[in-house]
C-alpha cells in the first residue's frame, strides 16, 4: 500500500530536536472497506440500568465520518534506533462510567504508571488478563465511588485486556509499548502521532481488535509531514 498524499491537518504541532532540526509528523486516518455486523445491545443488570435512559450498545466497531474508524490501536513496530524512553510522569487514566470502560482502548510506556478510576456509584472490579512475560495479571475490587488504582506493565504487549468479572459486558484494551510514538484513532478514524519522531525508516501499524492489522513500511526526514493512511476490512463471516 503506498503512502497517499498529506491531505489531513495533524493535532499536534511539529517538534524540534536539537534546538534546530525540526522534527517529523506523521498522521492520518484508518478506513474500514466493508459493512460491519450490527452492535449488540448491553443487557444491564439493575443497577447498571439505572445510569441509562436509553439502550446502550457494544462498541466492536465505531465508524464515523466517510468509514473512519474509531479504536485503533496505531503505532511504530518499533522506536527510532539506538533510543530509549524513560516512562511519563503523567499518567492517564482507564475509568469506569455509567458501568462502561472509558477509554475503549488507550496505551501507555512501559512502566508507566497508570490510574484505574472507578466513577460510578456501585462496585466494580478491575480484571487485567496479560498474556506477555513481565506483565502481572491482576483483579482487583473498587467498591466506592472516586476509588483510584495505580497500576504498571513491565513489558511490550498489544493489547492487554480488562474487563470486569461483575458486569460481563465491560471491557478495555491496554497497549503497551516501550517507547511514546503510538496513538488510538478517534470517532472519525483519524490519529496523530507524537510530533517529535527523529528522521529515519519506519513501519507504521494498525491494529483493530475486529478487523486485524495493517502495516506500511515509511521514511520520513526532518521536518516531514505524512500522511499515512490504512485500509482495514470486515472480516468474513463465519
Amino acid at each position: 500500500m503506498k503512502t497517499s498524499a498529506l491531505g489531513i491537518v495533524l493535532a499536534v504541532a511539529g517538534g524540534v530536536v536539537s534546538g534546530t532540526v525540526a522534527a517529523a509528523e506523521i498522521g492520518g486516518k484508518v478506513t474500514l472497506k466493508g459493512t460491519p455486523p450490527a452492535e449488540r445491545t448491553v443487557e444491564f443488570d439493575a443497577l447498571c440500568g439505572k445510569l441509562h435512559t436509553a439502550p446502550q450498545t457494544t462498541r466492536h466497531f465505531v465508524v464515523g465520518t466517510d468509514g473512519g474508524l474509531a479504536n485503533v490501536f496505531v503505532y511504530l513496530k518499533e522506536g527510532p534506533a539506538g533510543k530509549t524512553y524513560p516512562p511519563p510522569a503523567k499518567m492517564p487514566v482507564l475509568d469506569q462510567v455509567n458501568c462502561f470502560y472509558e477509554p475503549y482502548v488507550m496505551g501507555v510506556m512501559t512502566n508507566q504508571k497508570f490510574q484505574i478510576k472507578n466513577s460510578d456509584p456501585l462496585m466494580h472490579n478491575v480484571h487485567a488478563t496479560p498474556k506477555e512475560a513481565g506483565n502481572r495479571e491482576f483483579n482487583i475490587g473498587q467498591p466506592v465511588k472516586g476509588m483510584v488504582t495505580e497500576k504498571s506493565f513491565a513489558s511490550r504487549e498489544v493489547l492487554v485486556r480488562f474487563k470486569c468479572d461483575v458486569h460481563p459486558w465491560m471491557f478495555a484494551y491496554v497497549g503497551v509499548l516501550e517507547h511514546p510514538y503510538f496513538a488510538v484513532t478517534d470517532k472519525d478514524g483519524k490519529f496523530a502521532l507524537p510530533a517529535d519522531l527523529p528522521a529515519g525508516k519506519y513501519t507504521v501499524v494498525a491494529y483493530h481488535l475486529k478487523a486485524g492489522e495493517a502495516s506500511q513500511e515509511i521514511t520520513v526526514a526532518e521536518g516531514d509531514k505524512k500522511a499515512v493512511n490504512f485500509t482495514l476490512e470486515v472480516p468474513a463471516a463465519r
